[in-house]
């Protein structure tokens, strides 16, 4: 029996980490493409800072990156368009994902 509760406490370990993991990659998705768009709206520096921060605040209003898509492409009002945006949430989300194997 110790032995089924030793894999069930892995099996849960495992998920709780591939959770974390998935909303860190989300999360540096986010600022990424906050700093992307404030590029295309032509803030640098503090601004595009702060832009980076209010998409990464932006994805806690509804589950899914939709939020996140709505605000960017509100924002950009046309500098970007739907695949261009959706295409570079998913580079991002690679990139990310990427950061923090490399980071660990």
């Amino acid at each position: 029996m110790a032995t089924f509760d030793d894999r069930e406490n892995a099996f849960e370990n495992k998920f709780a980490h591939d959770a974390e993991m998935q909303f860190r990659a989300e999360a540096r998705r986010n600022k990424l493409l906050g700093l992307w768009a404030a590029d295309l709206m032509g803030k640098t520096g503090e601004d595009a800072d702060a832009y980076a921060r209010e998409v990464v605040k932006s994805d806690l209003e509804e589950a899914g990156e939709e939020d996140v898509f709505r605000k960017v492409s509100g924002d950009l009002q046309g500098k970007a368009d739907e695949t261009t945006i959706r295409g570079k949430m998913r580079e991002l989300l690679a990139e990310a994902k990427s950061q923090l194997v490399s980071e660990s």
